[in-house]
């Protein structure tokens, strides 16, 4: 019985801290999107606990982004323009432990869903 307390107690203790563990994006990531057509862009994120900031730029320009990270889970999101309409572009993706992310993108005004993939960008040449 007392085992079982104790297993138990293990268990639970590992499942709080695993839930409170929140993974680092901070810092320069590669993109690719693919969305109606496919483009690269560099994000560069700044993170505060779960409170995700930044910018991200490409060939529509550069774009302040804001989001959160939870565990492994990244949301962000920014707001532009197309042809004088406001946007906002969304991104929900996970975070692996080889500094990798991937997931899907919308715009919700116009109808539009695609995926994304990111590297973290570590400065050293591409192979």
């Amino acid at each position: 019985m007392k085992l079982s307390v104790t297993l138990l107690v293990l268990l639970t203790a590992s499942t709080v801290l695993e839930a409170q563990t929140t993974a680092s994006v901070a810092g320069k990531w590669k993109m690719h999107t693919v969305m109606v057509q496919e483009s690269d862009s560099t994000c560069t994120f700044t993170q505060k606990d779960t409170e995700l900031t930044g910018t991200c730029e490409g060939d529509n320009g550069k774009n302040d982004i804001t989001g959160k990270v939870e565990g492994n889970k990244v949301t962000w999101s920014f707001k532009t323009e197309y042809a004088g309409s406001p946007l906002t572009v969304s991104y929900e993706g996970k975070l692996d432990p080889d500094a990798k992310m991937a997931g899907a993108t919308h715009v919700a005004e116009m109808g539009l869903d695609g995926d994304f993939t990111a590297v973290k960008d570590t400065g050293a040449p591409a192979k």
